[in-house]
């Protein structure tokens, strides 16, 4: 019975090394963690902010290089404007002056063509106040032999009013006549109004201010 069982174990199959060593690798590489051995997963490049900058540089600059120009013609046109409009007012102004000093200067030699020269510059009511009495008052002047010379002191703008301006004008005369050969100052302060007529500037109305 025992030689049986000794028998037994002799004929009993025995597991070689190979075999050992194969399951023992089996092992190990079960219990390895998946995600040690996994390949990393592949992550594409967010894309470049750098044309996007770019492209919103440009028009950024653009943009402002328009206002730029735009801004500099508008200041370019507003100055040459104010420039018109003092050039203008300028005129105006001279056309008040040349009123008073034709208006203050007038000597008996000359008489007719200082009344005519006055009415060139005349129109509206300043011009209706001296039509058909530029006889009698050229009679008067030649008699009394009256001699005044005038000078504009001070004259600036007062009111606008479409095509017309009313200028304040402060003006002195040195009168003389036959009776007083010594000229005497006489100080005048007179609102005159010049309207465009057709391109011209001419007195519409004259009046002594206090």
């Amino acid at each position: 019975m025992a030689d049986d069982e000794e028998k037994k174990d002799r004929e009993a199959p025995v597991e070689s090394d190979s075999a050992i060593e194969s399951d023992s690798a089996v092992d190990l590489t079960k219990a390895d963690d998946p995600e040690r051995h996994s390949e990393p997963e592949r992550v594409d490049p967010a894309p470049s902010a750098g044309p996007r900058w770019a492209k919103l540089v440009t028009v950024v600059a653009s943009v402002l290089v328009v206002a730029l120009i735009a801004a500099g013609a508008w200041l370019l046109f507003e100055r040459q404007s104010a420039a018109d409009r003092n050039d203008r007012r300028e005129e105006y102004l001279q056309a008040a002056r040349q009123t008073v000093l034709n208006l203050t200067s007038i000597q008996a030699e000359t008489a007719d063509a200082d009344v005519k020269r006055l009415m060139e510059g005349a129109t509206g009511d300043f011009k209706a106040e001296f039509e058909g009495r530029e006889g009698p008052f050229v009679e008067v002047v030649q008699q009394a032999g009256v001699t005044t010379t005038g000078e504009v002191l001070e004259a600036g703008i007062q009111t606008e009013d479409g095509p017309c301006t009313a200028s304040l004008v402060a003006s002195r005369a040195m009168v003389s006549n036959a009776d007083q050969t010594e000229p005497a100052p006489r100080d005048f302060r007179l609102r005159v109004t010049i309207c465009d007529e057709e391109g011209r500037l001419l007195a519409s109305k004259v009046e002594f201010v206090p």
